[in-house]
């Protein structure tokens, strides 16, 4: 406990089911799920590829990590990993069916459960969950645009709780996402167009 306050963490107690049934599902299966979808991009053709945005970013991230590492983290937990694994073919196998049937009452409730799972993971600082906006933005790939945005932002009084950045494949511009919290995304949009910066409304 003493190493853990001289380094300012915050100490979690589980029993070994309990952390090893954590870890499982809120770490290593959302990176298996990353992996099975990073798997269908390869060898894709370019074309397909040429289409890839932000959201295919975001969900196979992490599916670039160390394999040989993976491996070893997976066979340290693999019963937790496997039971998660198991609930997991169920609902996809739910959803094959939905799609493949037009189950549109089946698929919306799937949908559902995304947003409530999304929900669920506590806010900043383990708070609640507050409400945000995303405010686009583009920005010119250039040395310093960033850090002239984030300057402008903090100028303006908004503090900006997260950032993605899409790269337009045809211009020199990279469209910025900035997630604020939804009570100042407005005053955020205002300020920065009569600033110069292009807004994406």
């Amino acid at each position: 406990m003493r190493l853990i306050d001289v380094c300012g963490a915050m100490a979690t107690r589980l029993s070994p089911v309990e952390h090893d049934k954590a870890v499982a599902r809120t770490s290593h299966l959302p990176h298996l799920a990353a992996v099975l979808v990073a798997g269908r991009l390869a060898g894709a053709p370019p074309d397909h590829l040429a289409l890839s945005g932000q959201g295919v970013r975001d969900v196979t991230r992490i599916a670039a990590s160390d394999p040989v590492l993976w491996q070893q983290i997976l066979a340290a937990n693999s019963q937790a990993v496997g039971e998660l694994l198991g609930e997991l073919r169920g609902r996809l196998d739910v959803l094959i069916d939905a799609v493949h049937n037009d189950e549109w009452e089946t698929l919306r409730s799937i949908l559902g459960e995304g947003v409530a799972g999304t929900l669920a993971i506590p806010g900043k600082h383990g708070g609640p969950v507050r409400p945000m906006l995303s405010v686009f933005v583009s920005v010119p790939d250039n040395p310093g645009e960033l850090a002239r945005l984030f300057g402008d932002a903090g100028e303006i009084g908004v503090n900006i709780e997260d950032v993605h950045i899409d790269h337009d494949p045809g211009r020199p511009v990279g469209l910025t996402e900035l997630v604020v919290e939804e009570s100042r995304a407005e005053h955020l949009l205002d300020a920065l167009e009569s600033r110069g910066w292009t807004i994406h409304r």
